[in-house]
This record gives structure tokens, sequence and C-alpha cells, in this order.
């Protein structure tokens, strides 16, 4: 989930606290006063309705009361930490794919098993994965697609030849600078969507399928070709607001809500603001690469966890079977319109022939999961400059290819060197 990829190591300095409210005993209130028949449930508020919706069958089948707790996310993990020892944390909650890693090893999270009926796939499993081990129930899944402008093209570009042919149309030249053009747009100064153009070309984060922190692979071969096919474009092509790295993001949606670009790269969080502005919009996969790869974005979303605090796991666990099996994940589709991660469910979402559903569910099988492992920590932050510093001419691809790992392996060497 791209909001939550920033937001690693937030609580992590809150290891000191806990000790010390363990060691004073802290707030003893579900050791003495939780019963066995409550399971506290938090979610954010969009998932509110679909919970009320399904936790009655539940409640009558297993004896128990859901006690609904509405609170973001990130704001409900990063509290863990502190909530769990004294006893106020929930017993199920959700969290994003890329906190599984941190929160798991620190002992936040209980592990869990998968059902069957929940119908994942490798990829989905991987994604809740750490050391051998799950640690939450696949719920939602998200990457990265592309949207076109319908009243300004028919089809959705089919390759990146397709694209740079649509670059060269005098229909989108860029007021004020002479030979850029904003046909297509892509926030290639962010680390996390210009990460499927360089694994697509071969490049990646950590071997053996994101495991292996030593070895990180972000200034191979294949992963400077990348970089310098995006710097092509910055700098041959793109205006200058391109390369801001802070408001790049706006410039993009703004072109594309303005009928300037026809085609940009967003995420499946971006289409109800497109939709609100009122641009004839359809979504697509992203096209195929110069090199006849796919773009390999990030595979993120959501995984229903178990406090590893709860006092009743084993009905967690129950619960979070429930609430992953075909029928309640289709119900979740339906009334929010996140993609389901149990296959069937996926399956029977792509017969609503909703273009972003359909997009998402064809991107995704070429996503690759991000990393979960604590160490993705270092790759934000030694990523940051990597696009901004070659594109700019600051250094070649080689060089800010080299200069970024060799961020992030000093950072993960000084934080997690043995």
């Amino acid at each position: 989930m791209k909001k939550g990829w920033k937001r690693f190591g937030l609580g992590l300095v809150a290891a000191t606290a806990v000790l010390a409210l363990t060691a004073c005993g802290g707030d003893k209130k579900k050791d003495e006063g939780q019963k066995d028949n409550t399971l506290e449930v938090s979610v954010d508020k969009g998932y509110i309705k679909y919970l009320e919706e399904v936790k009655g069958d539940f409640e009558k089948e297993n004896g128990v009361k859901i006690k609904l707790i509405e609170k973001d996310m990130f704001d409900q993990l990063d509290a863990l930490s502190l909530d769990g020892p004294a006893g106020k944390a929930p017993d199920v909650m959700m969290s994003a794919y890329d906190r599984l890693g941190p929160l798991g090893q620190q002992g936040h999270l209980a592990e869990v098993k998968l059902s069957k009926d929940s119908n994942y796939d490798k990829t989905d499993e991987r994604q809740v994965t750490v050391e051998d081990k799950f640690f939450g129930a696949p719920a939602v899944i998200e990457t990265l697609v592309m949207y076109y402008n319908k009243d300004l093209i028919k089809d959705a570009p089919k390759t990146f030849d397709d694209l740079e042919e649509l670059s060269k149309d005098e229909k989108y030249a860029f007021k004020g600078e002479d030979g850029k053009n904003t046909a297509f747009l892509a926030k290639w100064t962010d680390f996390y969507s210009t990460y499927g153009l360089l694994s697509g070309y071969g490049g990646y984060v950590f071997g053996k399928d994101g495991t292996d922190a030593k070895d990180v692979g972000l200034n191979n071969k294949g992963a400077v070709e990348g970089i310098q096919y995006a710097t092509d474009w910055f700098q041959k092509t793109w205006p200058k607001g391109m390369m801001d790295k802070k408001s790049a993001g706006d410039f993009i949606t703004n072109q594309f809500v303005e009928g300037h670009a026809a085609a940009i790269i967003d995420g499946p969080w971006a289409a109800a603001n497109y939709k609100d502005s009122g641009v004839n919009y359809g979504v697509a996969k992203i096209p195929t690469l110069k090199n006849g790869k796919e773009y390999e974005a990030f595979g993120g979303g959501k995984a229903w966890v178990v406090s590893n605090y709860s006092k009743n796991k084993e009905m967690g666990q129950k619960f979070v079977d429930y609430l992953t099996n075909d029928k309640n994940q289709e119900i979740l589709y339906k009334l929010t319109q996140e993609v389901p991660a149990n296959n069937k469910a996926r399956e029977i979402a792509t017969k609503e022939n909703n273009e972003l559903t359909n997009a998402v569910i064809e991107q995704y099988k070429n996503a690759k999961p991000m990393p979960n492992i604590p160490e993705m920590a270092e790759v934000w932050t030694g990523g940051e400059n990597l696009m901004f510093d070659a594109a700019s001419g600051k250094k070649t691809p080689q060089e800010a290819a080299d200069a970024a790992v060799k961020v992030i392996n000093e950072n993960i060497e000084q934080k997690y060197g043995e």
C-alpha cells in the first residue's frame, strides 16, 4: 500500500518504553476483565460497513461479540508496541504488507495459518511471509496501473514505443518550454513509482525473493539500463516540473485532469480523484517496456493480522479465516471496490467489467512483492535521490545507482549488522 511505505520504523523507538511498561506491570485491563466472548477488531472507517455486514453470522456461529474500533490503520499499528503490553490493543486489525516484517519479528503480531478456503496464490503468500512464517492473511491487493484519457486517445497504449510515438504529438507540447511534451507522465523521481521500470530491466531490491538484505540489486546492469531510459524522458521530453520531487505528483495530476496528458502511471487510490474531476478516463495495465519485458511494479495491499498480545488468538484466527473466505471476500469487493486477495473472489470481481479492478488484477500478475523485512526502510532513504541525481545530470546513471546502493548498504550495516 503506497501511503504506508515510508512508515516502517514509526513506533520502533518505543521498544524501551515497552520494556518499562512491562516491568511496571502495565494496565492489566485485558488480563482481568476481557471476556472470552468479545473480539475487538480495529479498522479504518472505510471497512466499518463491510464488517457490520458480515460479522453477524460469525457471532452467531461462535457465540462471540465482535466489537468494532474505528481507527486509522497506521495509527493502530504504530500504537501496538505500547498498547499491546498495556492490554489496550485490539485482537484483530489490518496491516499493510510491508509492515508485517518489523511487527512480526519484534513479537507484536501472532503467527497465523492460511485457510485453504482463502484460495491464495504464491505471490499472495509471499506478501505475508516473514522467515517462513505467516504473520497475516492477505485481504486486498494493490499495484500501479495506467490511466488514459478516452477523450484524447481511443485505446490504451500497449507498449512504451506507443508512448514515445504519442509524445511526439504537438497536441501535448508544453507551453513555455520548447520541445517538451506531456503526453505521457510518470512520477519516476519517486522510488516507489520507478521500481517497476528498474525491475522490468533486471534490477531488484534484495536477493532471494526480497529476503537477502546483503544482496542489493539496484545498481546492476539492468537497473542502470532502466535508469538511463527514464533519464532520457526527463532530459529530452518532460518539462522541468517533472524533476521536482515534492510537486511532481501534483504536476502529473493537474496535467491529466486538465487534458494535457493522455496517459499516466498512478495507483488505484487515485481513481476517486480522477472521477470527481470529471475526466473521461480508462484504466489498463502498464505498457510493455522497450526490452519486451513487463513493468514489474511493487505489489502491495493489506492483510488481516492478529495481535500477539491478544488473549483470544484462537478466535482471532477463526475470524481471519472467516473474513478471507470466498463469500466474504466477494462482499468486501462489492462494498469497498478494493480488489480481493482471494483468487476465486478476484475472478468473480473481473466479471463486473470494472476497468480499474481488471487493470489492477492484470498488472498484479507481473508485480513484485515489496520486501517486508525491516531493512527495506533503508531502501526508501537510499533510493530517494537515485533517479533525480541521474535525470538532473549530477551523476551518470551508474554513478547515481552506485551512490544509492552505497547509502543503503551502509545504513543496513550500521543498523542491522552483527
